[in-house]
């Protein structure tokens, strides 16, 4: 199935751990550090209620809400890192922001969708080779060739999330996380290596 599909199938908590998912392998954009998401990873696992994810998810911004990596000392957003680092953290930003504080399937399903869309081309601008597609949609309705290898991976990573949460439930929420915590050390990677060529 592709990418569309499985999101189009999956229940509440697979599309609330699928944007969860492409929020966390971002975080490195945000200048969170590796535990700032465990709080709402564990009320998917806890099936805690929607008031829990809510008061959680507010404490996340809260925490959030200072400078990411790619922000200037005076505030201005990537000075000095290029057009394409300012519109990965605007992108990263809005991923956040946009996260419902109602988990509601409909609520979580467009989130899940947005954040698909985002995260594919935040590593699609980070990506150091070109990706030959028009644009991800085609990225996620099946249409692979010529992909970058950011963005080849990060497709990948948004599949198993899916399929783990259709296959496995709640169990598959810990291998899900596992492969969210590899794609963001790859990003947190990539933007170490890209602060440095322009340091």
């Amino acid at each position: 199935m592709s990418l569309v599909e499985l999101i189009g199938q999956a229940d509440e908590r697979g599309l609330a751990a699928s944007g969860l998912a492409c929020l966390d392998r971002c975080v490195p954009l945000l200048g969170g550090d590796d535990e700032i998401l465990r709080p709402l990873w564990a009320g998917l696992a806890e099936d805690a209620g929607v008031a829990e994810w809510g008061e959680r998810l507010e404490q996340v911004r809260g925490k959030l809400g200072g400078d990411g990596e790619f922000e200037a000392a005076d505030g201005e957003p990537g000075q000095g890192f290029g057009s394409g680092a300012d519109e990965a953290v605007l992108l990263a930003r809005r991923m956040l922001a946009a996260a419902p504080v109602d988990r509601s399937a409909a609520g979580v399903r467009a989130w899940a969708d947005a954040c698909s869309v985002a995260a594919l081309q935040i590593h699609r601008l980070l990506d150091p080779l070109k990706d030959a597609g028009d644009s991800v949609d085609a990225r996620r309705e099946g249409r692979t060739e010529g992909m970058s290898p950011l963005v080849a991976a990060e497709l990948r990573r948004q599949i198993t999330v899916l399929e783990l949460l259709a296959g496995h439930g709640p169990a598959g929420l810990r291998p899900a996380l596992e492969v969210s915590t590899e794609g963001r050390r790859v990003l947190r990677a990539v933007v170490s290596r890209r602060s440095r060529r322009r340091g």
